[in-house]
């Protein structure tokens, strides 16, 4: 096998073994952010997922996602979701930003009674602490997805908040997305630095297994979860419509 598809494998390996420590290490936690969510549905709450960078690509993977809760809407902060804007160090830069977190809430639907997901694989920038706070202050439950590895890990960094804290410390629930500090599984000589990144990976497990569990959780009380299916099955179109229109006053990505 070449040293190309040997790194491949190990990749892959180092993938499954981070979904199966995800597994057998969050469950509980799992049931409690889809539990959460369940309970804000059935309560007439409203949900949101944040995300800045690459850490937005687990939030927007379930927003109108077929196979998905309809009712789950991608909370934006301008330039800080991708790496659409330029220079792309920009979005960087707005996660260090005091007080953009505030002003984003504060003109967003977002309401007391409502549940936010703040996805941060580091939880240590200015934006995902300040949107955590803030959120809770507003009356918001609020699920923390992260790597508590950057936050008690022999190589932790500090906080670049000004509490000195890190998104763990203000959530009602805590999803562990097992990634080492620097987000980087393989190694190899001739090649300076570490490299092949998984955090997309189990954060994403991760979102998909606290909605799963949300649907369970409502079907088991007795509530159709409102999921959307997709709209290249027949029906799916008409199917979407249907639940589009029941939960208008609950989606914001169709206004």
């Amino acid at each position: 096998m070449s040293d190309s598809s040997t790194l491949a494998a190990q990749y892959l390996d180092a993938s499954i073994a981070l979904l199966e420590r995800v597994r057998d290490e969050e469950a509980a936690n799992i049931e409690a952010a889809g539990t959460l969510l369940a309970d804000t549905v059935t309560a007439g709450g409203r949900l949101f997922a944040f995300g800045a960078g690459h850490s937005s690509l687990a939030a927007q993977d379930v927003v109108y996602r077929a196979g998905s809760l309809a009712l789950m809407n991608l909370l934006a902060v301008p330039g800080a979701v991708g790496v659409d804007v330029m220079p792309a160090t920009l979005g960087s830069a707005l996660e260090r930003v005091d007080g953009l977190a505030s002003a984003v809430l504060d003109a967003s639907p977002a309401t007391s009674g409502d549940a936010l997901v703040i996805i941060s694989l580091s939880g240590r920038n200015a934006l995902p602490v300040e949107m955590a706070t803030h959120a809770r202050a507003l009356g918001l439950k609020v699920i923390g997805v992260t790597s508590l590895s950057y936050a008690t890990g022999p190589d932790a960094p500090t906080s670049r908040h000004s509490s000195g804290t890190f998104l763990r410390d203000h959530c009602d629930v805590v999803l562990d997305s097992k990634i080492a500090v620097g987000d980087a599984e393989l190694t190899h000589e001739g090649v300076d630095a570490p490299f092949a990144s998984a955090s997309t990976i189990t954060t994403s497990a991760l979102m998909q297994s606290t909605l799963a569990t949300c649907a369970a959780v409502l079907a088991d009380r007795g509530v159709q979860p409102p999921l959307l299916r997709s709209g290249n099955v027949d029906g799916g179109h008409a199917w979407n419509a249907k639940v589009f229109d029941d939960y208008r006053d609950r989606i914001f990505y169709q206004h």
